[in-house]
């Protein structure tokens, strides 16, 4: 999925749903780091796409979180 696809994805869920995709993220991460310290197969591409990714969505959940700090002050 391209870059702008992916970020208009993530921009159309709400708070929630961000977090549980962070969570998926940070799990799919860890699991991609321990087939890499096990030697099988080649991760080190998916490991930075879902480093990307996740950092991708936090951004978008601070915004999100800011916004909101914005409308109630």
């Amino acid at each position: 999925m391209k870059k702008n696809d992916q970020m208009e994805q993530l921009r159309q869920m709400d708070l929630s749903e961000l977090k549980e995709q962070a969570d998926a993220l940070k799990e799919s991460l860890f699991r991609l780091k321990f087939r890499k310290s096990l030697g099988v197969g080649e991760v080190v591409g998916d490991i930075r796409r879902e480093k990307k990714t996740l950092a991708r969505v936090y951004t978008i959940i601070k915004q999100r979180e800011s916004e909101a700090a914005k409308v109630e002050a």
